[in-house]
């Protein structure tokens, strides 16, 4: 099990869900009501489940690939501890991992 901790934009608020070994983010995170749309379903043709990885935790999550990379740069707000959330495939190893959700998303399907 992984303890995912999601911090609202604004900071105000924080969410604490277990998910298992497996998960993809995106999927717990629209479990757990967070404001993350992935439009594409997964195919890494949009960036509406762009989140910011805690910089403690971005070390220990697999680097994303050249694609992602790619539409991350498309990101509405992005940082260097930006990923999507339906890239990160929570691994058994990790304990906990901490995202924020950006303060606004881009739809480049809908461009």
């Amino acid at each position: 099990m992984t303890r995912v901790t999601f911090i609202s934009a604004d900071g105000e608020s924080r969410q604490e869900v277990d998910a298992p070994a497996g998960s993809v983010l995106l999927n717990v995170a629209q479990a757990a009501g967070q404001p993350l749309e992935g439009t594409c379903e997964g195919q890494m043709a949009c960036s509406t489940c762009h989140v910011i990885v805690d910089a403690a935790d971005f070390s220990r999550i697999p680097r994303a690939t050249e694609e992602e990379e790619d539409m991350l740069d498309l990101a509405a707000s992005a940082t260097r501890t930006s990923r999507l959330a339906c890239q990160i495939v929570l691994d058994a190893a990790l304990e906990s991992l901490t995202v924020r959700i950006p303060p606004e998303t881009y739809n480049m399907q809908g461009m």
